[in-house]
């Protein structure tokens, strides 16, 4: 099954967007750099939000970036996931946001594969706050291979 079959047959749906007041995926060489794209999810991990809560969060981010480099580069095949930044919304005492942007590897991993094409380099940090009070945010990086 290729990544694009994939990523359909766990419900992701895929449609043209309308341009914003920023470009939400941009070809540079053959690479596919991603803007930041925050969950629907509000609030801060830590402080009400629970990191189980969280990591669904980052995995909303992960679909939400993967329709944006599906529009800028029409398919979801010929890629392979280079860079992942999460950033997680959260308290100053809480210290597991490597788990909550496991959400969004894990999809990436699922889609792309985990030894193969969606093995990719990652950080996921904490944040005293995110644009709209959103509990997540994700951006990414990836690489056109053919």
């Amino acid at each position: 099954m290729t990544p694009q079959q994939k990523a359909e047959s766990l419900g992701l749906t895929f449609a043209k967007q309308a341009p914003g007041y920023l470009n939400l995926c941009i070809r540079s060489g053959n690479q596919l750099l991603t803007s930041g794209h925050v969950s629907d999810l509000k609030g801060k991990l830590g402080a009400g939000v629970s990191t189980e809560d969280g990591y669904k969060a980052a995995k909303n981010c992960a679909e939400k970036v993967l329709r944006s480099v599906w529009d800028t580069h029409g398919t979801l095949d010929g890629l392979k996931v280079i860079k992942v930044l999460g950033c997680v919304n959260s308290t100053l005492e809480y210290s597991d946001q490597h788990l909550v942007i496991n959400g969004c590897s894990d999809l990436l991993h699922e889609i792309f594969g985990k030894e193969g094409d969606g093995y990719h380099a990652r950080s996921a940090l904490g944040f005293a706050q995110l644009p709209t009070g959103a509990a997540v945010e994700v951006e990414a990086i990836f690489e056109i291979k053919a």
